[in-house]
């Protein structure tokens, strides 16, 4: 599956992915997916992801954004 868009952001020692897609059905959704190293000294990586669907991304957004406000980024 393609996604209709693609960012990454690099932190530090983690990776994050952002990216949005489509289903089968033609929905589209968002995932946010964290990659970081498993284990000191090792190549071996740990990844974790969220997905997020057309129909919860308001609320989504709407819980972001007070989120962001009480760490003081920029809006």
């Amino acid at each position: 599956m393609d996604s209709l868009f693609s960012k990454t952001v690099k932190a530090g020692d983690r990776t994050y992915f952002i990216d949005v897609k489509e289903a089968k059905n033609k929905s589209k959704y968002l995932t946010i997916a964290e990659s970081k190293l498993a284990k000191e000294g090792e190549k071996k990586f740990s990844r974790s992801s969220v997905m997020i669907f057309d129909n919860q991304i308001e609320k989504f957004r709407d819980a972001l954004d007070e989120a962001l406000k009480l760490v003081g980024t920029k809006q």
